[in-house]
């Protein structure tokens, strides 16, 4: 129920929200209605735009890619889910990680390979799925990347949830001092809630923001560039809500 009520107030089902209470208002109320019905649109436009959505992610992405001497002293990685794809002929799967997802894992599969450390993937079923992210994830790991899994976390559903769950393995373990994987604009948010558990974490960021195009083309839309909009603006959202019910 969560998951849908965030997304009334993400693009582009708000400013669909917003367009629509415009229209029924302007003939009442046509200033109001007017005034809606323009923001809804404008505030569109603006997602859209390459400029914007990297304007948006830049700021999060503030963990420094991973160096040399901090590969040598971590015990594990931690790559976190992403996400799932529900069609994945190609690999002869009926579904597997998602492209987000994929990314991470290249990125982790390297580290660990670099660390000679263990790796641990954690992902849960969000949809009451048959396989746990976890599983497609440790899948891809080793038919894609030759790398085998050592610990799949299967029970999570949220970042908060990756992080409560993975640390219970890893501390099962005697491991305290990991390097995380996921997305750069992603480890704000899951960094503050690792370390809200008894374990050192060191930021293995990976997938950073490209700058938008140069010229014109900085400035035309495009429903991907809102599709990252809707990203950026997600993870500030998490990022006010980890703050008002962290526990530390």
């Amino acid at each position: 129920m969560i998951n849908i009520l965030k997304y009334l107030f993400l693009p582009p089902l708000f400013n669909i929200i917003l367009i629509f209470l415009g229209l029924l208002l302007i003939y009442r109320f046509k200033k109001t209605g007017m005034a809606l019905c323009s923001f809804g649109l404008a505030s569109l436009l603006l997602l859209s735009l390459p400029i914007t959505s990297y304007l948006l992610l830049r700021p999060l992405e503030t963990a420094h890619p991973l160096q040399e001497k901090q590969m040598e002293e971590v015990q594990a990685v931690v790559v976190l889910g992403g996400g799932r794809d529900y069609t994945a002929p190609e690999y002869g799967w009926k579904h597997g990680p998602s492209d987000a997802t994929l990314k991470r894992l290249a990125y982790g599969a390297y580290v660990a390979h670099q660390a000679k450390v263990p790796i641990l993937v954690s992902g849960g079923r969000v949809h009451g799925e048959e396989h746990s992210e976890a599983f497609l994830m440790a899948r891809a790991l080793q038919n894609i990347f030759g790398i085998q899994t050592v610990w799949l976390e299967e029970e999570s559903r949220t970042t908060r949830e990756n992080a409560q769950y993975s640390t219970a393995t890893l501390q099962a373990e005697n491991i305290d001092l990991i390097a995380l994987v996921s997305q750069a604009w992603h480890l704000p948010r899951a960094m503050g809630e690792f370390q809200n558990h008894s374990v050192t974490v060191i930021a293995a960021p990976t997938a950073f923001i490209s700058p938008p195009p140069p010229g014109v083309m900085g400035w035309i839309p495009r429903t991907y560039h809102l599709q990252q909009s809707t990203i950026a603006l997600h993870e500030y959202m998490g990022l006010v809500v980890y703050r008002l019910t962290s526990h530390r």
